[in-house]
């Protein structure tokens, strides 16, 4: 075994929660720029932390005016937006327990999250939520009322609260320390029905506290701010959310992925946070809109050179020829980019899943440094992140303060430590099974390097054993060919074939400017997929990834789905993970041709 355990950098202790934050920012800085909201003209306001405070309290007096008892649940269900942080930071000040729920979710997932979870009051964002959980609600005794925040809800709520007396609320908060039950996060359920991991205000607090002190340069720079557009039903958002809260950073909200460029413009955050689509997304739209515009080999280039510079910074740094092309290339071309970001992003998270090393070679040789990490909803997100002091791309960095990482002999990555849950909700076995003697099994596949930072290699279910019997991991072959602008997803398969194979689905977005440029425009999408430009394209990507192993684990043979696996049609997660074994049940006839 493989062990790297970092001793905590924030104190120790069992006092305060996450309530407690609101109030104590207002004191320390009350005029201070808390969050930008964006209004309906798309211009941004200032809220201080004054003023969030103030609105936390009104609110928490609310959800107690409503019934909320210490400890009692409280199911929300919106988009990425300051009221659902709003909601999160009163719900605590109440006593009350979060329960999120991606805004997606379908009727039965969310009868089990609200049912599972006992949750006496809902908070949805629009109409349609109120009617998706009005379709379950016969089934949910527990539920007193809705809360429909497009219908003034919090308002209501805030004028039902006026008759609370201060002293209630405070009582609220001195009765909750670190031990305190914080959130039940389901999680996104690529097996089986959801899990509710039970998460403290200790693990919330605690790993932020630490990630601020090991992150200063990124969220206690002057003038940091970030702009949320990952769900918050996911904690990774969620975890940032807090971490913003805690270190006093200032905090924008986006719910709309189509203006996300614009309010990248009008907010202009100093670090984001995304999943590695996201990223992929980015660099091929900003190739596919070069190639379109006939300048696809400056774009290429200007490419080759950003990621030869970040590689030359790990190897004794870029000599004068490169030096001198990077410089041309920022004003042609990485500028723009990071323009595109806002103007002022210096620093990008990304979690979720690895995001490649040509992307995070590809990013930093813009100017946008990518701190890789790696989480889990059972570890309250990052238990490991490259910092800005020592990055190794193609790792996700040393394990934070507070945190231990062992690597079992199956090459299993456990994980114990301040974020690690205590427990999944109402199942004892399930607890009993991912957590022994301390350490929770991650079922993820990696290795500890002589550092000790961490490589992601893939996940222990999903390993393929090939008739031959050779080990292959997916994740690398995936990973390689979503980077290809024409990819959106792709399944590699072969357990127990005598060659590995994959499965890939089209951007419906990308094909338009693609087929523009590449002298194929009129061909529709559903042609595209027997289209020979098309397959030869593809090859090419395929030949690309299978560079990143051997021989025996390479992909021989391909073929081109109809339609693509998103999360409407039940192929992909909340979070974007592939739901493998769906995809594998759904196509197994598909699979079976690349043998017959």
């Amino acid at each position: 075994m493989k062990d790297n355990v970092v001793a905590p950098l924030a104190p120790v202790t069992t006092e305060g929660s996450l309530a407690d934050l609101p109030s104590r920012n207002a004191a320390e800085s009350p005029a201070g720029a808390a969050f930008a909201r964006k209004g309906a003209g798309g211009s941004w306001t200032t809220t201080t932390w004054r003023e969030f405070a103030a609105d936390v309290d009104a609110v928490a007096k609310g959800l107690i005016a409503s019934g909320v008892q210490p400890g009692s649940r409280v199911g929300l269900m919106s988009r990425t937006r300051y009221e659902w942080t709003l909601v999160d930071f009163a719900t605590w000040s109440a006593g009350g327990v979060v329960v999120p729920i991606y805004e997606t979710s379908s009727p039965e997932q969310v009868e089990w999250i609200l049912s599972d979870s006992g949750a006496v009051l809902g908070v949805v964002e629009t109409p349609a939520h109120r009617e998706t959980v009005g379709l379950v609600e016969a089934q949910l005794p527990d539920l007193t009322d809705v809360v429909v925040i497009a219908d003034g809800g919090l308002d209501a709520l805030r004028q039902k609260g006026t008759s609370v007396p201060d002293a209630e609320l405070a009582a609220r908060r001195e009765a909750l320390d670190r031990t305190s039950l914080a959130t039940i996060i389901y999680t996104s359920g690529t097996t089986g029905r959801p899990k509710g991991c039970e998460l403290t205000h200790g693990n919330f607090l605690d790993l932020a506290e630490n990630a601020t002190e090991k992150l200063k340069e990124v969220v206690r720079a002057d003038g940091a701010s970030t702009l949320l557009f990952l769900p918050l039903a996911h904690v990774f958002a969620r975890f940032i959310e807090v971490l913003c809260v805690s270190a006093k950073a200032r905090m924008g909200h986006s719910a709309d992925i189509k203006t996300l460029l614009d309010d990248f413009a009008g907010f202009q955050p100093t670090f984001v946070l995304a999943v590695p689509r996201v990223f992929e997304k980015i660099y091929n739209s900003a190739e596919a809109k070069a190639a379109a515009e006939g300048k696809g080999r400056i774009f290429l280039r200007a490419a080759t050179v950003a990621i030869a510079y970040s590689e030359a910074l790990d190897a004794g740094g870029p000599g004068l020829l490169l030096r001198l092309q990077h410089a041309i290339f920022d004003r042609l071309v990485y500028g723009k980019l990071r323009a595109a970001m806002g103007g002022k992003v210096q620093y990008a998270v990304s979690g979720g899943a690895p995001l490649g090393t040509r992307l995070g070679h590809f990013y930093r040789g813009i100017g946008v440094i990518i701190l890789e990490g790696y989480g889990l909803t059972e570890t309250t997100a990052p238990v490991c992140v490259n910092t800005p002091d020592k990055i190794k791309i193609g790792t996700v960095g040393p394990p934070l303060p507070g945190t231990g990482i062992r690597i079992a002999e199956d090459g299993e990555i456990l994980v114990k430590g301040i974020g690690v849950f205590r427990g999944y909700h109402g199942n004892a076995q399930a607890t009993a099974d991912a957590v022994v003697d301390g350490w929770f099994h991650t079922g993820d596949i990696g290795d500890l390097d002589d550092d000790g930072y961490l490589r992601i290699t893939g996940r222990k279910k999903e390993l393929l054993v090939t008739a031959g019997g050779k080990n292959v991991a997916p994740a690398v072959l995936e990973d390689r060919l979503r980077a290809h602008p024409l990819v959106s997803q792709c399944i590699v398969v072969g357990d127990q074939k005598p060659f590995i194979a994959a499965l890939v689905t089209l951007d419906e977005e990308m094909w338009p400017l693609w087929a523009k440029s590449h002298g194929v425009e009129g061909v529709s999408i559903e042609q595209a997929r027997t289209n020979p430009v098309v397959l030869e394209a593809l090859q090419h990507a395929v030949d690309r990834a299978n560079q990143a192993v051997s021989k025996a684990e390479s992909i021989r043979k391909f073929t081109v789905l109809e339609g693509d696996f998103t999360e409407a049609n039940g192929y992909l997660t909340p979070s974007l993970k592939l739901k493998r074994n769906v995809v594998m049940k759904d196509f197994a006839d598909d699979v079976e041709k690349l043998y017959s």
